[in-house]
């Protein structure tokens, strides 16, 4: 195993990071809002939450009072909902900093399209919001604009969707209707750049910043000082020094490849790597994308609709390739299947490919079935449910009508099973279905170059999203079968068919490996058993030893009638230290460095709109989210009166140092020291909240119940080398004859 890269130091979100941890951190009880959760289709998953919460504090939180970060990067990995975090994002600039303009900028008119879809249509399946976008009782409108209006309604987001190359074309050349900068400076803008890694002309090529997309950008950020730059990007390559140097202190937040398959919301990914002809290779992957479909229905009657990419390098290839496939497909019989099963048993074997075996074998066993399985196959895969994003006939299928076909795979609709392609369907491409992907061989002089290969590893990044398909009436976003279960190899993996020629393959495992994408050859991959030893077994630890766990019993609402029992004082005054221009010290804080040996206690007037102008900056205090935490609550006012936090009954203190005038504290400085103040209350109610709590009762169950054989199936991984560095899986079974079970 190579020697593991160092971790290049990236500024802002290791500081953000830490500032996650911190005890101190003032907005550490900061959660998605509630607004967001209501106007949104998906759930944001845990990472996008966080994603979420360190862009708040990088605009909210008192390190950052002081300075202007309005250039922020997202490297996330592919699949991973980057477009769900925009249109969430979307929301959170529009309600708690009042942007109402945003340009999404992409590179290709095929993302362009998706991302329409995305955010705009309504009628798609891939719309992201609620069909009625609503925050504080009012209705929010997305319009679709080419301009921003110079007078702008009010519960309106504007959405200016387009392509980098032409917004770069309108600030350079002036035209009617064309956006200049006069018009970004306007009114503040939010910046949307979709895989941003295609923005940085200048900064990879060190040439003067001309009329180029970077530049382009940067004209529009700087035009008005309001103006935010957000980039997502899944694809980073922070090793050329140039690109580091420019993104360094702008990484906001990091959600890798290998972390995004870790947690289980990705495929397995194969390779099954074969010296066959291409038509063998298809006719091996037409009767394992079948036996799939079938393997589903028989064995947990569930549909699925595996789809089947046939990737080539030319698009005369990729074309004289579909015309065999139809040729194949038509001429398919009882009697070639045979010959081809016949032929594959000289051949393949488990230890070649460990899923093509499994399905040779399905076929073998059901002779009797032949006929109707061929004609399911002719059926399956005819013409009419075969794309060709390279057909002429259909020029530019992403950027054109056709291509809803192919972002809409996953529909019971939607019949296609097969593409043919070249490059059209590396970026921006959404489908979860895809379980096969096939790599032609072309004409055996083009060899598969660094740079065709890091495009076929993003292609196959891209394929590895989970399918969710419906199980016993529940879809799971995340893999729901043992790691080493056949259900898991024909479900919930994606074989990458290759050539097996040994450059190509070298490029292939390298940028693989390049990406952190853990892949291994589909090989047979056994069991390792794992055995309690019988020395241990005639121990007494084994005959009369016991676990035990701490029997709980849950919480009724009806428990939590006050804030004591939360931890919250609420019959004593407060005193809370003062915060100078230099010092930030959050109440409760004991690490605070003023001197406040000669100090007094000065009481803090206010009225109910300091509070509920803090009631409404912190999002705890929304009141669909403190009755989450204290269920017998009626409203936010009772919240405030003397049954909970009896804030209008106790007086809130400031201390402040003898030579200080108490008199000069501002409207903004009294907001501060109440808003510390509340940040603790809810820190107190969320760490106290509890739907279950421990008992004096402890059970024991005998730990023969709890240890037993098993056996252990470990990955065979050969590329995503960092991710196998903090992911060892080298395991290998010694019959040790010393006791070794203390």
């Amino acid at each position: 195993m190579g020697k593991k890269k160092k971790q290049l130091p990236l500024p802002l979100y290791d500081e953000i990071r830490e500032l996650s941890k911190s005890l101190f951190n003032e907005e550490g009880s900061w959660d998605t809002p509630e607004y967001i959760k209501q106007n949104m289709v998906h759930t944001f998953r845990y990472y996008q939450d966080a994603a979420l919460r360190f862009f708040h504090y990088s605009q909210a939180a008192n390190e950052f009072r002081f300075r202007n970060v309005n250039h922020v990067l997202f490297n996330m990995a592919t699949g991973s909902g980057k477009t769900d975090l925009m249109a969430g994002l979307i929301l959170y600039l529009y309600q708690e900093q009042g942007y109402q303009n945003f340009l999404f900028l992409v590179n290709t008119n095929g993302v362009l399209n998706k991302t329409i879809d995305n955010l705009t249509n309504m009628a798609s399946d891939k719309y992201l919001y609620e069909p009625q976008i609503e925050i504080d009782g009012e209705r929010i409108e997305i319009k679709q604009v080419q301009s921003f209006p110079k007078n702008q309604s009010l519960n309106t987001i504007y959405l200016k969707l387009a392509t980098v190359q032409r917004v770069a074309a309108d600030i350079y050349t002036q035209k009617e209707n064309a956006m200049g900068k006069e018009d970004y400076a306007r009114n503040k803008v939010v910046i949307l750049g979709d895989e941003a890694h295609h923005y940085s002309a200048s900064t990879k090529s060190e040439k003067e910043e001309e009329q180029s997309w970077e530049n382009a950008i940067s004209t529009i950020l700087n035009a008005n000082d309001d103006n935010l730059l957000l980039e997502f990007t899944a694809t980073i390559d922070l090793e050329n020094k140039n690109v580091y140097e420019k993104y360094k202190d702008k990484v906001l937040y990091r959600y890798t490849l290998d972390r995004f398959i870790q947690d289980k919301y990705s495929k397995y990914v194969r390779r099954i790597q074969s010296s066959n002809t291409d038509v063998d290779n298809m006719m091996n992957v037409v009767l394992l994308s079948e036996y799939r479909r079938r393997y589903a229905l028989e064995e947990h009657g569930a549909y699925i609709k595996p789809v089947i990419m046939f990737k080539s390098q030319r698009i005369d290839a990729s074309n004289k390739a579909h015309e065999q496939f139809n040729e194949l497909i038509d001429t398919f019989t009882v009697e070639s299947l045979k010959a081809f099963l016949s032929r594959q048993a000289q051949i393949t074997s488990e230890d070649d490919s460990e899923t093509l075996a499994l399905a040779h074998n399905y076929y073998r066993e059901r002779e009797d079935d032949l006929s109707e399985i061929v004609r399911d196959i002719k059926r399956e895969l005819a013409p009419s449910r075969i794309i060709n994003a390279n057909d002429t006939s259909q020029s530019g299928i992403l950027e054109k009508g056709h291509y809803e076909a192919l972002n809409s795979l996953e529909s019971p609709m939607n019949l296609y099973r097969v593409i043919f392609a070249v490059a059209r369907l590396t970026e921006g491409w959404d489908v979860l279905n895809l379980f096969d992907i096939v790599r032609l061989s072309d004409d055996p002089k083009v060899k598969g170059t660094k740079a065709t290969t890091m495009s076929e590893a993003q292609l196959i990044g891209r394929g590895a999203r989970y399918f969710p398909f419906l199980l016993n009436g529940e879809r799971s976003y995340t893999r729901r079968f043992n790691d080493d279960s056949k259900d898991s190899l024909i479900l919930e993996t994606i074989h990458y068919h290759t050539i097996n020629e040994p450059q190509y393959l070298k490029n292939l495992v390298s940028a693989l490996d390049e990406m952190n994408l853990p892949t291994g050859e589909d090989k047979k991959n056994p069991l390792i058993d794992v055995k309690v030893k019988p020395t241990f077994k005639r121990t007494d630890v084994w005959k009369y030893g016991k676990i035990y766990y701490n029997e709980t019993i849950e919480v009724s609402d009806n428990y939590y009638d006050s804030l004591e029992k939360y931890g919250v004082d609420t019959k004593n005054d407060v005193v809370i230290p003062y915060i100078s221009a230099l010092k930030e010290v959050s109440y409760k804080d004991t690490k605070i460095q003023e001197d406040y040996t000669n100090a007094y206690n000065v009481a803090v007037t206010f009225d109910k709109r300091y509070l509920n102008k803090i009631m409404n900056r912190l999002s705890f205090y929304r009141f669909s989210n403190l009755k989450k935490y204290i269920p017998l609550l009626n409203s936010r006012e009772e919240f405030l009166e003397e049954k909970w936090l009896n804030i209008y009954n106790r007086t809130i203190y400031v201390k402040i140092p003898r030579t200080m005038d108490s008199s000069i504290l501002t409207a903004n400085e009294k907001i501060n020291i109440l808003e510390r103040y509340f940040s603790y209350v809810a820190k107190q109610i969320k760490s106290g909240y509890s739907k279950h709590r421990g008992t004096g009762k402890f059970i024991g169950y005998p730990i023969k119940e709890y240890i037993a054989n098993y056996r252990k199936r470990v990955p065979n991984y050969d590329t995503g080398k960092a991710f196998m560095q903090d992911h060892p899986q080298t395991v290998d079974c010694y019959e040790i004859k010393e006791d070794y079970f203390v």
